[in-house]
């Protein structure tokens, strides 16, 4: 396509100047000269097209520019040369022009480096700021004053190491909650083997010991579990089958479920769900572990006698589903983390230390998986959590389907 275009600006080009030629100084010079344009321009051209698909062996771009230079001033001591041959252009006229155009090449040869100059600065100083990057740094680079497209590149140079960063920043923040979770069961479960190995430790302390040491094994396994399956959610590594879900008899049917540690905790768990809110189009048990983990995670922050309560409505083109509780709340320098993996935010007295803070993190991996949003909502008296979901319109129903990686 590009060789297609260069051949148009050719003759777009040669056929008016030509024609020019023709009209001052006959119709045999003008044919001359538009075979002499079509010639030189078209190989000029030619040449370019084809150093360019070998852009590798020519090198750097100052290289670059000197051969179109070359080419240029070429073109014009042929184009010159063929005219005092071809009609019979005088001697000193041929020389003048040749001089002429030895100059015009040493100038464009010169602007082009006094114009290409400041470029290929900027150029080499992106260069060095992306090998520092590969080399740890994340100093962003200075980006050009002009708006140019030297600019742009280095505005998203920036961008990717700002990302890089934050990457790195979550990585390193991953593994020390990571550590810190798995050191405290793993120094306990040292401490309690050894006591264990003790003989001096009765056989009612050993068995003591024993359910201990069983407590902290299971709680390992489950951060195991949840770092695996976040994982796997972040990359996309699930093969879900999705269904028609009855919102009402889901959100029931949770409650019901955890309705014995509500009792526990001395606080009220109440649903607002009517008959006719609808179906949902998602994966039961998945939707069930995020309302597990909402309604969970509002059970530990609710005080005694405080309340838990699990709405759901149908909106335009999705199902909102809704779990608030009573408690102290969110501030608002905790709200723009609180779905981030291992964040527990709050006062140490109003939230508790219970739990690696992977809950609302693979709740928001699920929801977003199904095509859905999750968020905090605005409330006056404790927390709201709100997630959507893709809802089914009323008769029409929805065929089985997949989400996610069929390798997964």
């Amino acid at each position: 396509m590009s060789a297609r275009r260069s051949a148009l600006l050719v003759l777009l080009s040669a056929a008016p100047l030509a024609a020019l030629v023709g009209a001052l100084y006959g119709r045999r010079d003008g044919l001359v000269t538009l075979a002499l344009l079509i010639a030189l321009g078209g190989s000029s051209l030619a040449v370019a097209h084809r150093v360019g698909r070998r852009r590798a062996r020519l090198g750097s771009l100052r290289r670059r520019f000197s051969l179109g230079v070359a080419l240029v001033v070429g073109q014009l001591v042929v184009a010159l040369a063929a005219g005092a041959a071809l009609m019979f252009v005088s001697t000193h006229d041929l020389v003048l022009g040749l001089v002429l155009a030895v100059m015009a090449g040493i100038v464009a040869a010169r602007a082009a480096q006094l114009l290409a100059q400041r470029a290929m600065a900027d150029v080499d100083e992106l260069r060095a700021t992306l090998v520092a990057v590969g080399e740890g740094s994340r100093e962003p680079a200075a980006v050009p004053s002009s708006a140019s497209e030297l600019a742009d590149l280095a505005a998203a140079a920036n961008a990717a190491i700002a990302k890089l960063d934050q990457a790195e920043t979550a990585r390193r923040n991953l593994i020390a909650a990571v550590s810190h979770d798995l050191r405290t069961p793993i120094t306990s479960l040292r401490l309690l083997a050894e006591a264990v190995d003790d003989d001096i430790v009765d056989e009612a302390t050993r068995r003591r010991y024993l359910a201990q040491m069983s407590t902290h094994l299971r709680a390992l396994s489950a951060l195991i579990d949840d770092l695996f399956e976040l994982s796997r959610l972040e990359a996309g590594d699930i093969s879900w089958s999705l269904q028609q879900v009855s919102v009402q008899e889901l959100v029931e049917e949770t409650v019901d479920a955890l309705r014995q540690e509500a009792d526990a905790r001395g606080v009220h768990v109440h649903t607002e769900v009517p008959a006719s809110v609808g179906e949902a189009h998602g994966h039961p048990e998945r939707l069930q572990r995020v309302l597990v983990n909402l309604i969970q995670n509002a059970l530990r922050h609710t005080p005694e006698d405080g309340s838990v309560t699990v709405r759901a409505q149908a909106e335009a083109s999705a199902l909102v589903i809704e779990v608030a509780d009573t408690g102290v709340g969110i501030s608002e320098a905790d709200r723009a983390s609180v779905f981030e993996p291992f964040f527990r935010g709050g006062t140490d007295v109003a939230r508790t230390r219970a739990g690696a803070g992977l809950g609302l993190a693979i709740s928001r991996a699920i929801v977003e998986a199904h095509g859905g949003q999750i968020w905090l909502a605005s409330r006056s008296v404790g927390t709201s959590v709100c997630f959507s979901l893709p809802r089914i319109e009323p008769g029409l129903g929805a065929s089985a389907s997949a989400v996610g990686n069929p390798a997964g």
